[in-house]
């Protein structure tokens, strides 16, 4: 079963139990003498999103240490920003495995950290105000509650069927432990919406303009040449002389006259299409958020610290 932090698990989680009230930062106390433990570093929660341990920084308690707290061995005071880890004891601490980083964390491991919390089932409610015996360790098989000594036989479990929900005193949550308060915030919801804004009309009308057209013609027209032959100057025979009053030669003239006329032709065609165009749009408001007011009453924490 694998674990994860819950800010990498995800930013916006919300557990079903605990409305993802952020309690890191919170300082641990045991329950047992009322003596700071240490702070809260990390919150880690399964593959299902559910509060399974709170990574618990010892500090000067025993120095160096970082521990985890199953959630069902917690009780959370949100007023006073703490934790309190029912029935810890320093001796419990000392017992516990080192917390590194997650990679290290495998069904080994996490028996080890039962095994230092298990307790016998005929114990004590959890709630009691007086001190607990210390968990036994999974070879135990006896304890003494009330002073009277009580024999029970460990659980065990198999590695490859053991489920979180087989031992709820350590990993259940309960509202009367883990107390809901929820912080509502205002976010920015984007949505779009279409609306027609214009209307393109596509259509055409005639012009008229004057054009002008160079035609080039031919014409014919007669050159008359007078020359004088070589033979000018000779006689010629009665005969071959012929005056006649009405001879005459004749030559046809052309020329050519333009024709104009008008044809309609294709000019060019237009295509009306639409295409859509991106952009972002930029908008700014005003948010709101509720934040954590914390009104301590130092005296009423001196009472109940002596």
């Amino acid at each position: 079963m694998a674990l994860y932090k819950l800010e990498d698990f995800a930013a916006d989680y919300r557990d079903a139990d605990s409305d993802n009230y952020d309690i890191t930062n919170f300082d641990v106390y045991s329950d047992v003498d009322d003596d700071k433990v240490g702070t809260v570093k990390h919150i880690l929660v399964d593959d299902a999103g559910h509060f399974r341990y709170l990574v618990v920084d010892t500090g000067f308690w025993i120095f160096g240490k970082q521990v985890l707290l199953p959630i069902g061995r917690s009780r959370i005071n949100y007023s006073d920003r703490r934790v309190y880890a029912t029935g810890l004891t320093r001796e419990q601490v000392e017992s516990l495995p080192d917390f590194h980083n997650l990679e290290r964390i495998d069904y080994d491991y996490e028996e080890r950290v039962r095994g230092v919390y298990r307790t016998p089932l005929a114990e004590r409610p959890l709630e009691a105000s007086t001190p607990i015996e210390t968990s036994s360790p999974l070879d135990v098989s006896s304890a003494y509650v009330d002073r009277q000594p009580v024999t029970t036989t460990p659980p065990t479990y198999d590695r490859e069927t053991y489920r979180y929900e087989h031992e709820p005193n350590l990993y259940q949550m309960n509202p009367r432990d883990h107390q809901n308060l929820r912080l509502y915030e205002e976010r920015l919801v984007a949505n779009k919406s279409r609306m027609k804004t214009g209307e393109v009309a596509v259509g055409k009308h005639v012009e008229t303009e004057t054009a002008r057209v160079a035609v080039p013609i031919e014409k014919e027209r007669v050159v008359i040449e007078r020359t004088t032959p070589e033979d000018a100057g000779r006689v010629v025979s009665p005969g071959e002389a012929d005056f006649r009053d009405t001879e005459a030669t004749h030559v046809d003239i052309y020329e050519e006259s333009p024709e104009i006329r008008k044809e309609a032709v294709v000019r060019e065609e237009v295509k009306v299409k639409k295409v859509v165009e991106q952009d972002t749009v930029e908008a700014e408001e005003t948010l709101r958020r509720e934040e954590l007011d914390i009104d301590k009453d130092d005296e009423q924490l001196r009472r109940t610290r002596r």
